[in-house]
């Protein structure tokens, strides 16, 4: 395996190390790896506009902003091809979080994401996308 040269800060070794033990890695090389995978596949450059994904989008926002909820109603019916699952869960008394599970062309699934960053008043979307080929 070809070795690589990195700099990096003080605190991210210090961030790296104790990301290597608590989540027990081998090495610091190894989870190094291991997120440039994780990049990799989240951008991967490989999937064309036309090929199916399925994705886990997961949307957090606060309990009293009910514009947020209408907005994403919206778009769950806008998107009904696309979006094969919700669940709506409230987290304490403060937050809601929704999870949407889409399937279609990942041009499609994608332009559903930006639509989703694109209301306010959300405060966290993390997703993950699946190439189906």
């Amino acid at each position: 395996m070809p070795i690589i040269s990195v700099s990096l800060t003080n605190t991210l070794i210090e961030s790296l190390e104790k990301l290597v033990k608590k989540r027990g890695y081998f090495s610091r090389s190894e989870a190094i790896r291991d997120a440039l995978r994780t990049i990799i596949i989240d951008y991967d450059i490989n999937v064309k506009d036309e090929d199916l994904v399925f994705a886990s989008i997961i949307i957090v926002s606060e309990f009293e902003r009910h514009d947020v909820e209408k907005k994403l109603s919206k778009l769950r019916h806008d998107y009904n091809n696309l979006i094969i699952e919700v669940l709506h869960r409230h987290i304490g008394e403060k937050y809601c979080i929704e999870l949407f599970l889409a399937e279609g062309k990942n041009v499609e699934v994608t332009n559903l994401l930006a639509r989703i960053r694109g209301i306010r008043g959300i405060n966290q979307v993390k997703y993950t996308i699946l190439p189906l080929v």
